[in-house]
């Protein structure tokens, strides 16, 4: 089964970072957001990557093609030009990477590589957010309930700290970042039959998020997986600061391989 990653967008909250490269390149303790994506998925077997580039997809492109040279000790013989590499430790991924447009939409992005997915079932997720998620719980859920899409469903931290009371002003305790008022929202991962590309009938400028899972909706083809553990998207400078300090602490609960 095909992975597919969405990994074309501008990342405008991150400019400070994506002045030189897409967002899916920023680092989490040294390593690319995009790879930590891929080992989730490469944990439950799933090696077989299709990247949807837009933005900088060059970049995407040029870590992938020297991806020896980034991962493993290499000798390099300047006077015949050959290159040995010492220590193979790279992944047993196969990835295609398509231009699909600069300014293309979600659902644009997609649409580009129906013939590329020839019928099959696949995964989708946005290349930007990292979660414990267990992928084959995902993909038995999907298979059971038979429908066109299964969009993970997860509740993010609350905005703010909170402040828990006894009576009306004695202070108790402080809670950091609870989770949020009680509602789901789209957190990627998403498990997704052919038929998908029947509602992306806009081209380049179909928004996935928008006409397409509301339709789904409203034809009973959209069913969710709720994801009750760790999720968090990098956004902003700020989610890329706590997600390094969590890989730099042992803490990076998105880390279930070995």
């Amino acid at each position: 089964m095909k992975a597919v990653l969405l990994a074309g967008g501008f990342g405008t909250r991150l400019s400070e970072e994506t002045q030189n490269i897409p967002k899916p390149m920023v680092p989490i303790g040294g390593k690319p957001i995009l790879w930590h994506i891929m080992k989730i998925y490469s944990t439950y077997g799933i090696n077989d990557f299709v990247i949807l580039l837009g933005y900088k997809g060059y970049v995407i492109k040029e870590y992938f093609a020297n991806y020896f040279l980034h991962q493993s000790d290499v000798t390099i013989d300047l006077k015949d030009n050959n290159i040995e590499i010492l220590n193979n430790s790279a992944e047993p991924w196969k990835i295609t990477m398509i231009d699909t447009g600069l300014n293309t939409m979600t659902g644009g992005r997609i649409k580009r590589i129906e013939k590329l997915i020839n019928g099959e079932r696949f995964m989708l997720t946005y290349g930007d957010g990292v979660a414990d998620i267990n992928i084959d719980e995902l993909l038995k859920t999907h298979i059971n309930h038979g429908k066109a899409v299964t969009m993970t469903a997860v509740q993010p931290e609350g905005r703010f700290g909170s402040i828990k009371f006894i009576g009306d002003q004695k202070i108790s305790s402080f809670e950091e970042k609870p989770k949020g008022d009680g509602t789901w929202i789209n957190g990627g991962f998403f498990v997704c039959e052919s038929k998908v590309f029947d509602y992306l009938a806009e081209g380049d400028k179909t928004i996935f998020e928008r006409a397409p899972l509301e339709h789904l909706a409203k034809d009973g083809e959209l069913y969710s997986y709720k994801h009750y553990g760790f999720w968090k998207p990098m956004d902003t400078l700020r989610d890329n600061k706590v997600l390094n300090e969590l890989w730099e602490t042992g803490n990076a609960k998105w880390k279930i391989w070995n």
